[in-house]
């Protein structure tokens, strides 16, 4: 399956807090769209592995995603390393993006760093036709998406472009409570952690809410790029 958007993330829940608005959109749209997490999440403080594939499963559904994989690194100590850019390559031969999408370079949790830097390498390796993958059996050719661009996590950084999600915006609410185990509960007896907290999911609104007003909608996602964009038109810029 060719996937128009593939987003790869560190952790189950990353690209739903993120940039699960930009996922819906475009996915309604008619996109083929698609998450690749790099490990199961299973240090997280709440809930275990299983629990967060559930979670992950029903946001995955809201998301309207065409598929979702585990590449099943070790949450905490997956290394910058051949191995885990190789699997990487792997997925972006499998699906062929024309867009990825990637942890923030670099973030309050040390792994978020870590794949980003796995993904960028993992997408120029992509494209070198000398480097031989497959997959089942079946060899792999060289495929190198048209653009990488880095979700922004939890430490604030500067846009440089913001998507619109203002009609998405319930939508991506839903999907980011799919997380329930992890996020505010009062009922709950799990430790509290950075993310329990009932102003880190009001946090998050806001954050959408100023993203969008910099660009005068009522919410939007922000970006940073590897490589300069390029338009066409100047009347399809907000």
């Amino acid at each position: 399956m060719k996937l128009d958007l593939l987003a790869f993330a560190a952790h189950p829940d990353d690209v739903e807090l993120s940039c699960a608005g930009t996922l819906i959109k475009h996915s309604e749209a008619g996109y083929k769209t698609g998450v690749v997490d790099l490990t199961k999440g299973e240090l997280g403080t709440r809930g275990n592995a299983e629990l967060r594939a559930q979670e992950a499963a029903v946001a995955s559904q809201i998301m309207g995603l065409s598929v979702r994989e585990t590449l099943n690194m070790p949450d905490g100590f997956f290394a910058v390393d051949e191995l885990n850019k190789m699997a990487v390559v792997r997925m972006i031969r499998k699906y062929r993006p024309e867009i990825i999408l990637a942890n923030s370079i670099y973030d309050r949790h040390p792994d978020h760093g870590r794949a980003s830097k796995i993904v960028s390498d993992a997408v120029f390796l992509s494209g070198l036709v000398k480097i031989k993958t497959s997959v089942d059996g079946t060899d792999q050719q060289a495929w190198r998406p048209k653009a990488v661009y880095h979700y922004i996590q939890d430490r604030m950084m500067k846009p440089d472009f913001i998507v619109d999600i203002s009609e998405v915006m319930e939508k991506r609410s839903a999907a980011i409570h799919a997380f329930s185990s992890q996020f505010y509960n009062p009922a709950s007896n799990e430790p509290e952690t950075a993310i329990s907290s009932k102003q880190f999911l009001e946090s998050l609104t806001g954050r959408a809410l100023e993203m969008g007003r910099t660009i005068g909608t009522a919410f939007g996602e922000g970006f940073v790029v590897e490589r300069t964009p390029g338009v066409s038109d100047l009347f399809k810029l907000l």
